[in-house]
């Protein structure tokens, strides 16, 4: 059966893929997204690699394929759900929400943001 409605992140016969988004500073709340969001019934890319976190340097080189391979999470995704604690968003983060946003992705964040926060919390 074909449900036209989201129900726990399930619409149209598939589940909602969203890309996790933000400073990789914050491994623990890209954690606590991919959980809730998942029991939300969402199917959830995350990263593999958090530099910041670990404390680990990267190349300019390694960066550039990074930030290649993250566009192309966003682009197999239905949207975005940024990490944004203490309302913190770089430039990387910035410009893949502006990535998003060009490919007619939906934005929503973690935490509020300004006038651009469409949700506040983990379950939409």
């Amino acid at each position: 059966m074909v449900r036209d409605t989201i129900v726990n992140g399930y619409e149209n016969g598939r589940h909602e893929v969203v890309t996790l988004c933000g400073s990789t500073r914050f491994k623990d709340d890209f954690q606590k997204a991919q959980e809730s969001l998942t029991l939300a019934g969402k199917l959830v890319i995350s990263l593999g690699f958090f530099e910041h976190a670990e404390g680990k340097t990267i190349s300019p080189e390694t960066e550039a394929l990074l930030a290649e391979i993250h566009r192309q999470r966003i682009d197999m995704s239905d949207s975005i759900f940024v990490i944004n604690r203490d309302d913190y968003i770089g430039n990387s983060t910035a410009s893949e929400i502006e990535y998003a946003r060009a490919a007619g992705k939906a934005v929503k964040f973690m935490f509020p943001h300004g006038a651009r926060a469409q949700t506040g919390n983990l379950q939409e």
